[in-house]
C-alpha cells in the first residue's frame, strides 16, 4: 500500500494506492484523484519549470517550462540541456524554445515576453 497526496487540486486528498490489487485508489474525493494516484504509481510525471540564458534582452534568464509532462527520470536529462541553451531576443510568451527535449514529445516554451 502506497500512501500519497493528491496534488491535482487544492484539496490535497491523502490517497492509498494498492499496487497488488490492480492499483485500486481509495481517499480520493473526485475521479481526478484515482487518474492521478494511478499514474504515480505506474508511470510518474511532472512539468518542468526554470531559466535558460537570453541575450540581447533586460534581464540575463528567461523563465521556461515544458508543456506537458515529461517522465520523471528525464528530468535530469532535460535539466543538463537547459545548461546549454541560449535564446536571443524578442522571445514571446509560448515561442517554444527547445522542440521535443530529450526526445519525450514534449516542447519548452517560454513563459513571458522578452
Amino acid at each position: 500500500m502506497r500512501e500519497l497526496i493528491c496534488i491535482t487540486c487544492p484539496k490535497g486528498c491523502y490517497l492509498k494506492v494498492d499496487e497488488e490489487n490492480d492499483y485500486k485508489v481509495t481517499g480520493n474525493g473526485c475521479p481526478r484523484g484515482a487518474i492521478y494516484g494511478k499514474k504515480e504509481c505506474t508511470h510518474p510525471t511532472r512539468v518542468v519549470t526554470s531559466t535558460v540564458k537570453i541575450v540581447g534582452a533586460e534581464i540575463e534568464r528567461l523563465s521556461v517550462k515544458t508543456n506537458g509532462d515529461i517522465p520523471k527520470e528525464k528530468i535530469f536529462d532535460v535539466m543538463k540541456e537547459l545548461n546549454h541553451v541560449v535564446v536571443k531576443a524578442p522571445v514571446q510568451r509560448e515561442d517554444v524554445i527547445v522542440s521535443d527535449i530529450c526526445g519525450t514529445g514534449v516542447d519548452l516554451v517560454a513563459t513571458k515576453d522578452l
